[in-house]
């Protein structure tokens, strides 16, 4: 038997594959079980020519050949160049590349349940098992879960205390069905129709192409992608949509089973371990047609790959700040042209760096200048809390404008639904002692505690810590001096209940709609019209589509434009045009209040009066005129341990190798924006270059000059999109 030395990557934190002997001919991709010190770690023969120094009868062996498809070559490339770009291992690729070991194996028997004894007390969750299998004998556990609605806890207890037995097994089967390509979507209109058109042309070629479908909110760019996606699948190719969040997967859902008859592949991290691993092996068997996920889904190993679609692709989500840090948006691109397949990025407003490769005929680009269905775009009114006369209302804690609690009263009264939003979650931001002006803050962060007054407790909503409200003052002692300063959607919602005391609200924020399920119980309640008032976050400007919605009043326009961030003029357009956007969808017209103390601002100014490319071109000089991105590049570096004197001496003893060179620019060290995170102190330097300057290459010369002790961690950010 002829033995071959082959390259393993393993799904860790290293960048360069071992040396294994495989007793057979392996080729490029394939997934195999390795030795790694005294376990077992799985790992893929990787494409590398560098030779091995060592005999072969002292190279450890490789164990087993996973009966698993071979990882496409594509993919592999994509890891490398992902890899080399962002400064971040290759293994760490790879383990979001193959996120669990129990995908590699074949299909499973799946075991099916029955009636067995029925004995002690039955409780009412229980009856429900023992009703459904006494009709439906033999059923699997996630049978029995989906019909029943009873949690997978009372059906494991039920196996534990014997009342179910297992009486037979099956193959477990792929759950995606091919889409019906033969049943018709709603007639678009013309310039829907031509954008569709141009897509569809796009897939046929086979070829890499990058074209921003640029729609106003309500423009229909959901339908005319859909028509690539039918393009795709007729010539059996995978199609991949990515959403910037799970949240907005449920009526997105909703829409693309009305479309095409079945349900696509999900893709988040919410998914089971035995969903993962159903999903990840349809998809490399290349099972799953279509694939619907957050920003991992990227990185799967696609073999027939033939359309990438980023919806509402400006979105902040799709940057990744843990972990491999990237942005999926640019990664996306880069994925369909190394695979030589067309990628589609939709979105109302654009990121400039989008709009900077449109300009430059990077990217193409399709317009869709009009809502459907005769829809118009909302009216904007601005609320001036400088002259209004509610200013001293809204100083003493009322935080609605009279003009504006007057609209909304309106609103409800004509039987119509309303959204107040507000970007900051909780009841309030910070909550401090009258007599002596003791703030409560996070023991690990440098931030104030959230005061959440549904679930009486504050928390930190950077490290998760949470706490109830001390009895008693911790500075001078005083009981009942605690004063909650500031709005969170929380008391917002309180305020419209006051005067409006009939309507039915509901609150939207990250912290209590976190699961899909949760998601699609509040979407029903809009849709069915059992909700007359949202009150929420961000989460609510992401793309949702509630016809009988004509009313938007943010809260506090002006919340984002003072964070230091270099996008935060861009970020704020971006998340006012779209909350506006969700107003006035259907039928009736659409109204957005702004509340603002700078109506002036070239934000709000562009908001009222529509006039997004105007605002781009402003915000593009101002960003060209000091080299920033996207007409310059940028890499930050964070140092953090828990010892504040390693942590300054570490990034100090950086600063002091820095290489002398004109094309490049130190700036710090200093500590970072938030200096203390989650028990470790934190400090920054940030690297910046022209646009076509090797900037990677010279950062990695430069970090390898110094050796950090092993109690410090070492963050690289290629191209930020966070500068907390």
């Amino acid at each position: 038997m002829n033995k071959q030395v082959v390259k393993v990557l393993l799904p860790l934190r290293l960048d360069e594959p071992f040396d294994y002997v495989a007793p057979e001919v392996l080729q490029p991709g394939s997934v195999v079980q390795v030795p790694l010190g005294n376990r077992k770690s799985f790992g893929v023969v990787w494409p590398d020519s560098t030779p091995c120094n060592l005999p072969i009868d002292r190279i450890k062996p490789v164990l087993a050949h996973y009966d698993c498809p071979a990882i496409p070559q594509v993919s592999l490339d994509f890891v490398d160049w992902a890899s080399e770009y962002t400064l971040a291992p290759k293994g760490l690729f790879l383990r979001m590349m193959i996120p669990m070991e129990d995908g590699l194996h074949s299909n499973k028997a799946i075991p099916l349940y029955d009636l067995y004894e029925l004995k002690g007390r039955i409780t009412p969750q229980r009856q429900q098992v023992v009703d459904y299998l006494t009709e439906h004998p033999c059923r699997s556990v996630e049978d029995i879960e989906e019909a029943t609605s009873v949690s997978r806890a009372v059906i494991n207890g039920m196996i534990k205390a014997e009342l179910l037995t297992i009486k037979d097994f099956r193959e477990e089967a792929c759950p995606f069905q091919m889409p019906d390509v033969n049943q018709s979507g709603p007639t678009l209109n013309d310039s829907q129709q031509v954008a569709a058109d141009r897509l569809i042309q796009r897939v046929k070629d086979h070829q890499f192409s990058a074209t921003l479908l640029d729609g106003v909110t309500g423009s229909g760019k959901t339908e005319v992608y859909y028509e690539a996606i039918l393009e795709a699948l007729k010539q059996g190719k995978q199609s991949l949509v990515m959403l910037p969040e799970i949240a907005l997967s449920t009526q997105w859902l909703q829409r693309f089973e009305e479309r095409f008859g079945v349900k696509p592949a999900i893709w988040h991290s919410e998914l089971t371990s035995a969903q993962r691993r159903i999903t990840w092996r349809a998809i490399v068997e290349g099972k799953a047609p279509v694939v619907v996920g957050a920003r991992s889904a990227l990185f799967l190993p696609y073999p027939k790959l033939g359309l990438i679609i980023v919806d509402e692709e400006h979105d902040g989500s799709y940057k990744q700040e843990e972990q491999v840090i990237y942005n999926a948006r640019d990664m996306a691109v880069v994925r369909a042209q190394i695979g030589n397949l067309p990628c589609v990025l939709a979105s109302a407003t654009p990121s400039l760096e989008t709009m900077i490769n449109v300009q430059t005929a990077k990217y193409d680009v399709l317009h869709l200048e009009s809502r459907f269905g005769g829809a118009t775009m909302p009216d904007v009114h601005v609320v001036d809390l400088r002259t209004a006369k509610s200013k001293k209302e809204v100083s003493s804690q009322k935080w609605l404008a009279e003009d504006l609690r007057q609209a909304l009263a309106e609103t409800v009264e004509r039987g119509e639904q309303a959204m107040l939003f507000l970007n900051r979650r909780g009841y309030a931001p910070l909550t401090l002692c009258s007599d002596c002006g003791e703030r409560l803050k996070c023991v690990n962060c440098d931030s104030w505690l959230v005061h959440h007054q549904n679930s009486t407790k504050l928390q930190c909503h950077h490290c998760g810590y949470f706490s109830s409200l001390p009895n008693q003052c911790p500075g001078c002692e005083e009981k009942d001096t605690w004063v909650a300063c500031g709005p969170g959607v929380e008391r917002i919602a309180e305020e419209a209940q006051s005067f409006l005391p009939k309507a039915r609200l509901g609150i939207l924020t990250s912290d209590t709609m976190n699961t899909p399920k949760k998601m699609a119980e509040i979407i029903g309640q809009i849709q069915d019209h059992q909700l007359d008032v949202l009150v929420g976050t961000q989460i609510m400007a992401k793309g949702y589509h509630f016809p009988k919605l004509t009313f938007v009043g943010v809260v506090d326009a002006d919340i984002s434009l003072s964070n230091g961030d270099l996008r935060a003029a861009e970020k704020t357009y971006q998340l006012l045009h779209q909350v506006a956007g969700r107003s006035g969808r259907g039928e009736l017209p659409g109204h957005v209040w702004l509340q603002t103390y700078s109506p002036e601002n070239p934000v709000m100014q562009a908001i009222c009066k529509g006039q997004r490319d105007q605002f781009l071109a402003i915000e593009s000089e101002e960003r060209k005129s000091h080299g920033f991105p996207p007409f310059g590049r940028l890499i930050s570096i964070i140092i953090s341990g828990k010892h504040r004197y390693d942590v300054e001496n570490a990034a100090k003893a950086l600063a002091r190798v820095f290489p002398h060179n004109e094309s490049v620019q130190l700036m710090g060290p200093s500590p970072a924006a938030i200096a203390f995170l989650r028990g470790h102190t934190r400090w920054r330097l940030l690297v910046k270059s022209n646009r076509r300057y090797p900037l990677q290459k010279f950062v990695k010369s430069w970090l390898s000059q110094v050796e950090l002790k092993s109690n410090l961690r070492l963050k690289i950010d290629v191209d930020p999109y966070n500068f907390m």
